[in-house]
C-alpha cells in the first residue's frame, strides 16, 4: 500500500487533504523542494505535471 507523506505545489488554491502541502514560488522551487523531501522522507517524487509534485511513500 502507497501513502502520501507531502505535497509540493505552485497554487495552494488547488490542494487540500491531510498531507503537509509545501507552496512554492517558481517550478525551480518546487523541484529542489520536492527532491530535498524525497531524501529526508525516503519517498518517491511524482510530478503531476499539472504545477504539483507528490511524495509517496511506497511500501
Amino acid at each position: 500500500m502507497s501513502q502520501i507523506l507531502a505535497i509540493v505545489t505552485l497554487s495552494k488554491d488547488r490542494i487540500a487533504g491531510g498531507a503537509p502541502i509545501f507552496v512554492v514560488e517558481g517550478e525551480d522551487e518546487m523541484q529542489r523542494t520536492a527532491f530535498s523531501l524525497e531524501k529526508m522522507l525516503d519517498a518517491n517524487a511524482h510530478d503531476l505535471k499539472n504545477g504539483t509534485m507528490i511524495l509517496v511513500k511506497h511500501s
